[in-house]
């Protein structure tokens, strides 16, 4: 039987993102998202529900999420469910806590809360990456392709737009 393990979320941080950092250098980013469900009930009341979700980013992903993530910022995050466990020192107790890996993320929001819809695909567990988060060069007017219609049927005699399916 096959299995899937992929998480995609959007919301808004809770907290500024807390960066530490392994004995090799490695940077782990601790980030916590608030996301909003929007409904209505049977008796037409509007209600709002939050859930909240604990992300943790790795290398090059926790390093750029250190840069450019803060506190209220708007961030769409893919990666994996992971559930962590551990004994709790006060009480001896097992504890445990279901978190998503993040394996890629995309800022998202205007250039005036520091953002703009840049991404970056961190490529991996724990992977190092060595890639810079570019934006694609834009394309001047020069550099465009000049636009041709496609040939037109004859058989056809309504716009593609017209056609209902």
């Amino acid at each position: 039987m096959a299995n899937l393990n992929k998480v995609m979320v959007i919301g808004n941080l809770t907290r500024d993102p807390e960066i530490k950092y392994t004995p090799k250098g490695s940077a782990i980013a601790d980030i916590a998202l608030a996301i909003n469900r929007n409904y209505t009930t049977d008796q037409g009341e509007k209600r709002e529900e939050t859930t909240y979700v604990d992300v943790v980013l790795y290398g090059r992903l926790a390093e750029i999420a250190g840069e450019y993530l803060k506190k209220g910022r708007p961030v769409y995050i893919e990666g994996r469910l992971k559930l962590d466990t551990w004994d709790d020192k006060q009480t001896g107790q097992k504890r445990s806590k279901m978190r998503v890996v993040g394996e890629s993320l995309q800022l998202l929001g205007g250039r005036e809360s520091g953002g703009g819809g840049g991404g970056y695909n961190g490529g991996g567990d724990h992977e190092e990456a060595d890639r810079p988060m570019r934006r694609p060069p834009q394309r001047t007017e020069a550099s465009r392709p000049p636009s041709t219609k496609p040939p037109v049927d004859p058989d056809l005699d309504v716009e593609h737009d017209d056609i209902p399916f």
